[in-house]
């Protein structure tokens, strides 16, 4: 009678959960119609990234709301992959690499390799300016899968990046070829965009190369094109490269008016990694002019800037973000793997209840035990792995946050340096300005004759010449003085 109730239950429970199962996918078929929504809502939210990321971050968002609601993978995977290209664009590059591994996952589970591929393309945007070598390996990644999907405009994006990717490893020839493929391709495609970023990639190359006709030639043609799509964030990058050209070729009007132009775009996106590129542009600008004072005065302001936000230890921190995700991902399988086990054998059972009850159920829960232990063990063993591996990150981070305590003080003391400088710059240009003050205040009581007063006011130009010389070369040679040099004797 025991056994009779005992089968009873289980076949209650494994119907009633054949029942939900069979009610769950019916919803889901009903919300499809809704998936057009969210693929809208991901397409102007990707739009939106050059002219305004909040309004990106925004649409991704409500995309996200929406696709969790209805389950649909691969609505929350590319909900995910905006959102971190919106916050890659506000230099929030620890939430963006979060969200990217996000969208990675769900792309796997939904089985979509282009998608993968896109997060791919995305990290190595990420890695682009702090680590080549990276940055290439995942575009790499991508590539295989475009080209084995035949997706042309990830293809041609991917040869854009790669040829970026090149040229920051200095390999000028190879960077170009990819550039003209890009640039082709894009063309064939009809792509504005990805015309404006080729060709302005283009004139950085020869920019970088010394050909200035073509450098121009290129930028010049990506500004037009991305004022007329009304693109802020590549009219403000273009306009900076543009200014460093006409400063290399000494039309130093023509600079400063790139560099108000940009600097307005700037403003409007609010880019302080614009900015600070813009600060320095500021400065190399007014030292060719030979404005020192002015030049100085930008260099002071670029230092107050946290530069080290920028460049130190970002690949260090998208690495450990990485593995963090990856440990995270793998105890969620564990979970997943133990779910799936338990409806699969409700599955079963529901489906054997027909025939043969008893020997079944008694099968059943042998079967049940033997899996439970094996499971067991391998949870324990699973456990074990990520206690190792958390023992790992947090030696890990311990480590980083040393160097980035030296690294904190190391620029204190620059800093403190750079004051010190100014002050007895300031003591050492003030002295034959005083000089000349008192030859003056002689002259006019007529208590000094006209050629020694000559003679004097020579030397308190020559004095000051001096001054200005040893101030240019303190500036543009930091080697040469003891200002960025650190004593670490003690």
């Amino acid at each position: 009678m025991k056994l009779f109730n005992i089968i009873l239950s289980i076949t209650f429970v494994s119907l009633n959960a054949y029942s939900q199962y069979s009610t769950k996918r019916s919803n889901n078929n009903t919300t499809n119609s809704d998936t057009s929504k969210v693929i809208k809502l991901n397409n102007q939210a990707f739009k939106s990234r050059f002219k305004n990321p909040d309004v990106t971050l925004a649409q991704a968002n409500k995309a996200l709301e929406l696709s969790l609601k209805l389950n649909y993978l691969n609505g929350i995977a590319e909900s995910y992959r905006v959102i971190g290209i919106g916050n890659s664009y506000k230099n929030f590059i620890d939430i963006s690499i979060e969200n990217y591994m996000n969208a990675s996952s769900y792309f796997k589970k939904a089985g979509n390799l282009e998608g993968e591929a896109k997060v791919y393309n995305n990290i190595g945007n990420l890695y682009r300016d702090v680590d080549s070598q990276k940055s290439l390996e995942n575009f790499y990644k991508s590539l295989k899968i475009a080209k084995e999907l035949g997706s042309e405009e990830l293809i041609a994006g991917l040869y854009l990046n790669i040829g970026t990717g090149n040229q920051k490893l200095k390999n000028y020839p190879k960077a170009l070829s990819y550039y003209k493929l890009s640039l082709s391709m894009f063309k064939n495609l009809d792509n504005e965009l990805g015309i404006i970023q080729s060709l302005q990639n283009l004139g950085v190359l020869y920019l970088n190369s010394r050909n200035y006709p073509k450098a121009e030639e290129n930028l010049v043609e990506a500004l037009r094109m991305a004022k007329e799509e009304n693109l802020i964030n590549p009219a403000a990058s273009i306009n900076l490269t543009l200014s460093s050209l006409h400063i290399a070729k000494g039309n130093y009007e023509e600079a400063e008016r790139s560099i108000k132009e940009g600097m307005a775009y700037t403003k409007t996106l609010n880019d302080e990694k614009l900015e600070y590129n813009y600060t320095l542009t500021y400065y190399e600008l007014e030292n060719k002019r030979k404005n020192y004072f002015a030049a100085l005065g930008y260099l002071r302001r670029a230092f107050k800037q946290d530069s080290a936000r920028y460049a130190n230890n970002i690949s260090d921190k998208i690495s450990l973000l990485e593995s963090q995700h990856i440990q995270l991902a793998k105890q969620k399988e564990s979970e997943l793997i133990i779910e799936r086990q338990k409806y699969t054998q409700t599955l079963f059972v529901a489906s054997s209840v027909v025939a043969l009850l008893a020997f079944f159920v008694i099968f059943l829960l042998i079967k049940n035990v033997k899996k439970s232990a094996q499971t067991n063990l391998e949870l324990t063993r699973l456990n074990q792995e990520v206690s190792k591996q958390k023992d790992v990150l947090d030696q890990t981070n311990q480590n980083l946050e040393e160097l980035i305590e030296v690294r904190t003080i190391d620029l204190k003391k620059k800093n403190k340096k750079l004051s010190e400088y100014s002050s007895h710059l300031s003591h050492q240009l003030r002295s034959p300005v005083a000089t000349l003050k008192g030859l003056m205040l002689l002259d006019g009581g007529n208590l000094i004759d006209k050629d020694e007063l000559v003679e004097q006011i020579g030397k308190c130009v020559n004095d000051l010449d001096d001054q200005i010389i040893n101030i240019n070369e303190n500036l543009n040679n930091p080697s040469r003085s003891s200002l960025f040099n650190e004593d670490y004797a003690d």
